[in-house]
């Protein structure tokens, strides 16, 4: 089974309690859908998120957010091919995978593309206060070029992403004290050329610190969702 959820922000205590409740197995997957906050700190609160997520029987994979490094900037992180497609893990924890933006997954016969990253509305506070803030947060143009080319002339099951398209934004959770005439959303709106171009059963996205669902976009937080859920939508598609 495959187990989708949203930002831990270097909490993993929900994921483990999770695991213990379902009686989760090696041969499950849990996707984290960005903001892991494995890689933040770059000290001992990285090491003992990255620890207790080891500790859970399932492989849990980690979509980039836009409140962490990315692996490629980390030395200690290599590549290797998991499920048709590039992911990136440490050694100490074998289990902990980080997918490489514009990758494919078929995971259980379900294909995945991966999509990371957003803009940080809390930028300017963290980089007040001596927190960590990194330029690369969002899509690169090499990485959007090479999602084009990976969604051309493809069907997917599920896309995995931290953000949404920008027709989907969920307004309700904007931040009162943030000037959305400030924000940064060409990647929303990039995803939204995405969404309008490929044809899937579901995509799952996280940033948004919300649970709620509209139409096949699924945005999630605290709460799982399972894969199971594409039947549901399979036959929600054969009655449209």
């Amino acid at each position: 089974m495959i187990y989708y959820t949203g930002d831990i922000h270097g909490m993993p205590w929900n994921i483990i309690s999770f695991c213990k409740k379902v009686k989760t197995t090696k041969d499950d997957t849990i996707v984290i859908l960005g903001d892991v906050g494995a890689n933040y700190y770059g000290d001992s609160r990285d090491t003992e998120c990255k620890r207790q997520l080891s500790k859970v029987n399932p492989t849990v994979l980690c979509i980039h957010g836009n409140h962490e490094i990315r692996p490629s900037s980390i030395p200690t992180y290599k590549t290797k091919e998991w499920n048709g497609g590039t992911v990136w893990f440490e050694e100490t924890y074998p289990n902990l995978l980080f997918a490489k933006d514009g990758e494919i997954f078929d995971i259980e016969g379900i294909r995945h593309l991966v999509i990371g990253g957003a803009y940080s509305v809390d930028k300017h506070y963290r980089l007040a206060r001596g927190y960590g803030w990194w330029a690369d947060e969002q899509p690169s143009d090499e990485i959007k070029a090479y999602v084009e080319q990976q969604i051309a002339n493809r069907d997917f099951d599920v896309i995995l992403s931290h953000t949404c398209p920008l027709k989907y934004e969920p307004v309700e959770m904007f931040l009162t004290m943030i000037d959305q005439s400030t924000v940064d959303k060409s990647t929303e709106i990039w995803l939204d050329s995405i969404e309008g171009r490929v044809k899937y059963k579901a995509w799952f996205c996280g940033h948004w610190h919300t649970n709620k669902r509209i139409d096949k976009m699924h945005f999630l937080y605290g709460d799982f969702e399972l894969s199971s859920i594409l039947k549901e939508q399979e036959f929600i598609d054969e009655k449209d």
